[in-house]
């Protein structure tokens, strides 16, 4: 994820940048259907028409100790064209997945020092 415009307030809409590396990337509007501070930001896209192709994104904040928390970010894919994008979404979603992740980490870590 290289961009997130909007406010994360349940019901609205977001402008999400994703573009994992060695791929151009897309756009994306998906709603907002949950949103709690320091908790847990949930929303959903759509490729098209709702039901062909759509995306429940969920990120997660566990806490597990005083300054220490567990960052969690899961996708739900459904829809009847779901199986023709499955090896992209191996591929290339979950590296985009880790390199936010990765670089999520690196950030909080030097916010600390």
């Amino acid at each position: 994820m290289r961009r997130a415009i909007g406010e994360p307030k349940t019901g609205a809409k977001l402008e999400v940048h994703i573009q994992p590396s060695g791929t151009s990337g897309m756009t994306f509007r998906p709603t907002v259907l949950k949103a709690e501070p320091k908790r847990e930001l949930r929303w959903l896209g759509h490729l098209g028409i709702p039901g062909l192709f759509d995306g429940e994104h969920i990120l997660t904040i566990e806490p597990l100790a005083e300054n220490r928390v567990r960052f969690v970010q899961r996708e739900i894919f459904t829809g009847i064209l779901v199986p023709l994008f499955a090896r992209g979404l191996e591929a290339d979603t979950r590296r985009g997945f880790e390199e936010m992740n990765r670089a999520l980490k690196a950030q909080a870590e030097q916010d600390t020092k």
